[in-house]
């Protein structure tokens, strides 16, 4: 296996000063990045318009939220084959099968006579998405020289949170002028656009392996990954009227068990679908794991803990809590770039132990909330939250994937984003559970008890979190020593 000709992994020196600013390299980076955004803001922008299609398409708001839910499903099955891809076929191929399966997916969604078809749309949709966060990080690896680098993954990282902050009330905005449809119809030319400039421009140099598939590997991964998300998914969204949410949970991990079984195999002869041999850096497996920790909170409380408080407990509409958490997911986004600059400078250390501070101090802030709480506090507590987020996000994920070898980084990237879908399905479910059986009244939703419980939960995570930012390397990861794990 060569490591040759690899932009981005050889020792730093005047060469890569010179390609410090190579206008090529940024203007590739900036429409993957514009097209990402746009892929990730579907994640989340249909979440409101939920009661609006299970009116108009005649289905019930639990089968119409399949919508958001199959999405995400998708997305943790076809994450994990990314490594493959990305080591078989050229970035330039990568990026067009993406941005035609998304445009596809999206004109079939906005064209959609009924339920079924709009489920197959999203599906479709999500294919595309799914495969383009790894080809950004991956991209980012190859073309951005050592020392920038965290500053560009800062771009990377505001793709990634906020544009499913942004969704829900961009999603409300259009909604109110609109009907649904039009949050494909306005996607489409956007989608449509960037695939062409992409099939003009993208040419990004790249070593491909003709690495056989091995379909076992990937239905194991489909089953494992699939069944563990549907089970969790299904626990946040209550139960429902299919299989008890455990039994798909534990179906999951043991065919997950079989996947990582047969993976460490295959790797022995480098044919694995998803290559497990980053878990051998410690400074991946410690960023990975606060990575994980970040997104539970993330998704878990800033997605869904904190709305359900502003519209259960304190009658807030859906536009005026898409609006109480906008200061949250502005913050966060405005700090990716120059937090990432400060990485760049500092390393993780500096960045992130304040940073699981402030996530754990916004947490427990949230467990003093109750029905006579002022919405401005809420908006201040939140975006205390979002702050520490912002200061871990970027380190973590420059400094996990910095650690390994070109060859591995596209597994690594696949294995970040994999985690990252897991670990958001695992935090909803854990802190809707908790919310649902601590409430003490007998309402639908759950009261301002049992999400006081939820918020001392996802505290003590915040905790779990500032005890593991103390085994962070005191030193930026460097691809250097990384050549040496790269087999």
């Amino acid at each position: 296996m060569t490591d040759t000709a690899q932009t981005g992994t050889q020792a730093e020196g005047p060469g890569q000063q010179d390609r410090e600013t190579d206008p090529k390299a940024l203007l590739l980076i900036g429409m993957l990045v514009a097209s990402a955004f746009v892929m990730i803001l579907n994640e989340t922008i249909l979440s409101v318009a939920l009661r609006q299609l299970s009116q108009e398409l005649g289905v019930a708001t639990t089968t119409a939220q399949w919508v958001t839910s199959g999405f995400l499903l998708t997305m943790a099955v076809v994450i994990p084959t990314t490594g493959f891809l990305l080591e078989r076929f050229t970035p330039r191929q990568v990026f067009l099968a993406s941005l035609t399966a998304f445009s596809t997916g999206t004109l079939v969604s906005a064209l959609a006579p009924g339920f079924p078809v709009l489920l197959a749309g999203r599906v479709v949709q999500a294919c595309g998405t799914a495969v383009m966060i790894p080809l950004l990080m991956t991209s980012v690896m190859r073309l951005i020289p050592e020392h920038r680098r965290g500053s560009m993954m800062g771009t990377i990282g505001i793709v990634i949170a906020v544009a499913p902050a942004l969704g829900p009330s961009i999603g409300g905005a259009i909604l109110s002028g609109l009907g649904w449809r039009w949050m494909f119809w306005l996607v489409l030319p956007l989608a449509i656009a960037a695939l062409l400039i992409g099939a003009r421009w993208l040419k990004l140099g790249s070593e491909t392996r003709n690495v056989p598939l091995d379909v076992l590997s990937v239905i194991l991964s489909a089953l494992g990954f699939g069944g563990l998300l549907y089970g969790l998914s299904s626990i946040g969204e209550g139960g429902g009227h299919g299989p008890p949410p455990w039994l798909p949970i534990i179906v999951g991990l043991a065919v997950l068990s079989a996947f990582v079984w047969r993976q460490l195999r295959l790797q022995r002869r480098d044919r694995a679908l998803l290559d497990l041999r980053p878990f051998e850096s410690r400074n991946f497996v410690v960023s990975l794991t606060l990575t994980g920790l970040l997104f539970m909170c993330l998704l878990g409380v800033a997605s869904i803990l904190l709305p359900l408080y502003l519209q259960t407990v304190l009658d807030a509409s859906a536009f005026e809590s898409g609006l109480a958490v906008l200061p949250g997911g502005l913050a966060l986004g405005l700090l990716g770039r120059p937090v990432g600059s400060l990485y760049d400078r500092v390393g993780p250390r500096p960045l992130v132990i304040p940073g699981t501070v402030a996530m754990a101090a916004g947490l427990w802030l949230f467990t003093t909330l109750g029905p006579g709480s002022a919405i401005e506090t809420v908006v201040i507590y939140h975006v205390i939250m979002m702050i520490g987020l912002a200061l871990m996000m970027t380190p973590l994920m420059t400094q996990a994937l910095g650690s390994l070898s070109e060859q591995l980084s596209s597994h690594g990237s696949a294995i970040l984003a994999t985690l990252q879908q897991v670990a958001g399905a695992l935090g909803t479910a854990v802190f809707v559970t908790v919310a649902a059986v601590a409430s003490t009244t007998g309402s639908a939703g759950p009261d301002a008890d049992g999400l006081r419980v939820a918020f001392m939960v996802a505290g003590t995570i915040g905790l779990i979190a500032m005890a593991t930012s103390l085994l962070l390397s005191k030193h930026k990861s460097s691809s250097a020593a990384a050549a040496g794990h790269g087999h």
